[in-house]
């Protein structure tokens, strides 16, 4: 088995729109594990330290803005090839690409108001869980 764990937001949209429930319930219904879950108000820092990769980039000072400016939902999930499933549940960034079924392209209509953010690899998720859990809060 390849049981992963992995990060997920729901985004201030997300929460917003009151998507919060029906985001969650997928990932559940696909057999991943919620081992972590907090709604909270993402510090300036630690939206910086997630989207560091993104520095530089036309939209980088939008999505930090985005991301802080209302709560989130960091979800914790764990599973066979969680990371993969994940991705696929949350669909392509692009809502114009995503698949009906998935959470973007069955709610999504905006590049950056995509409702959902989730690691893309081992590496990455293992530090983007770091920014947001200690391991004390991860069951």
């Amino acid at each position: 088995m390849d049981i992963k764990q992995t990060l997920i937001l729901v985004k201030p949209d997300g929460v917003q729109r009151g998507l919060i429930g029906e985001i969650i319930t997928r990932y559940e219904r696909k057999g991943l594990k919620l081992i972590g879950l907090k709604l909270l108000l993402l510090p300036h820092a630690k939206a910086e330290e997630l989207y560091a990769i993104h520095k530089g980039r036309p939209y980088y000072d939008r999505l930090i803005e985005f991301m802080t400016e209302s709560p989130i939902v960091a979800i914790a999930v764990e599973g066979e090839n969680a990371i993969q499933l994940v991705r696929l549940i949350n669909g392509a960034t692009d809502p114009l690409k995503s698949a009906p079924g998935s959470i973007r392209g069955d709610f999504s209509n905006h590049i950056t108001y995509n409702l959902v953010h989730a690691s893309d690899c081992l590496e990455n998720a293992k530090h983007e869980l770091g920014i947001l859990f200690s391991p004390e809060e991860l069951c």
